[in-house]
């Protein structure tokens, strides 16, 4: 008799006809994914949190590169904190408790943090293109007022593209049927694409920006392996010359490895993404038969990426490092700590 309600199923509501149906696993499923999934909240959460404050404090870290960083780890923070505790509770209980309404909202936040960390990670190439591939002119393109139109535009255009996709219904029109009757029911708030949308959303949220951020790194990696040929043949130069161009010598190894690094911080962000993204391209046209545990296992595989990028930021980045140590031991509360030199030139 215990074996038969073992296997009963549960719903969401049980007095409301057509409720979805729950997770029916036992406590050494739910509390293990709850345990790793409130650590990767609070990872989140806290790394980014941690970039935000060190760029946001101290003034040698206040340039174009990392305003969009800092815009970025907002991104990734919002993520964390608006966005993944609901995505816990639906993962967990296969059950949304919050309302139609906080679904569409949640839904929307979800596409549009999701694209504005790829269209972020866009304008980072750009920047680093410039800095790596046309230094001399890097600080008159990448001023203040162009960093700003870039973070207005990687935030602005995904919420238009995410909210106006939701609430205008645009990704169910067409599919209403096979929506309503199928995949539809209360309690449930998942997240689902027709054959267009399928194709659009992952095309303007991923395919096309990440096969642009490819093209410009692949451009990157060959001046970048030019400028380190021409710096080991200028070693071999008289000693005067090295002393004259070694300031620029020195700025050049800085700005390849900072292309370096978030070059690796795409790689991440690809590589995180990939899976939810081909996913929903394709489970429209292979009617839907992808199971809806897996495309949530995929969902949080991608916003492991929120939380991997201060870890990327801690291995590369020794002004974060000294930062992170300032921050969590009080300094940047004492007097003039903004003003501290995190690095030299």
């Amino acid at each position: 008799m215990s074996s038969e309600g073992s296997l009963q199923i549960q719903y969401c509501f049980e007095t409301i006809n057509k409720s979805c149906e729950k997770h029916n696993w036992s406590n050494s499923i739910r509390i293990p994914m709850y345990l790793f999934m409130v650590s990767t909240i609070l990872a989140t959460m806290s790394g980014n949190l941690a970039v935000i404050i060190s760029i946001a404090h101290f003034k040698q870290l206040h340039t174009p590169t990392n305003y969009l960083i800092l815009s970025m780890a907002s991104v990734d923070f919002l993520l964390g904190f608006f966005v993944m505790p609901y995505s816990m509770v639906r993962s967990v209980e296969n059950c949304w408790y919050f309302g139609e309404i906080f679904c569409k909202i949640h839904t929307s936040t979800d596409i549009m943090l999701s694209t504005a960390s790829i269209f972020h990670l866009s304008f980072i190439s750009v920047d680093r293109y410039y800095a790596v591939c046309d230094p001399l002119r890097y600080k008159t393109r990448m001023n203040v007022f162009t960093v700003l139109a870039m973070i207005i535009v990687s935030w602005v255009l995904p919420a238009i593209f995410a909210f106006g996709m939701i609430f205008l219904e645009l990704n169910i029109k067409g599919s209403e049927d096979y929506y309503y009757n199928k995949v539809s029911c209360v309690g449930g708030c998942v997240v689902f694409f027709n054959k267009t949308s399928g194709i659009v959303a992952p095309m303007v949220s991923f395919f096309i920006p990440g096969f642009v951020m490819i093209c410009i790194y692949g451009k990157i990696y060959i001046i970048a392996r030019r400028q380190a040929r021409s710096i080991k043949d200028s070693a071999n130069q008289i000693q005067f010359q090295i002393d004259v161009d070694g300031h620029q010598l020195g700025s050049r190894c800085k700005e390849r490895k900072a292309a370096k690094t978030l070059g690796t911080i795409m790689g991440v962000f690809l590589i995180c993404w990939s899976p939810f993204f081909f996913s929903t391209a394709i489970s429209s046209f292979i009617n839907y038969e992808i199971d809806s545990t897996v495309i949530d296992a995929f969902v949080w595989i991608g916003y492991l990426n929120s939380t991997f990028n201060p870890m990327v930021y801690a291995f590369f980045y020794m002004w974060f490092r000294r930062a992170l140590k300032m921050i969590l031991f009080g300094k940047v509360f004492q007097f003039d700590s903004s003003r501290t030199i995190l690095y030299y030139d």
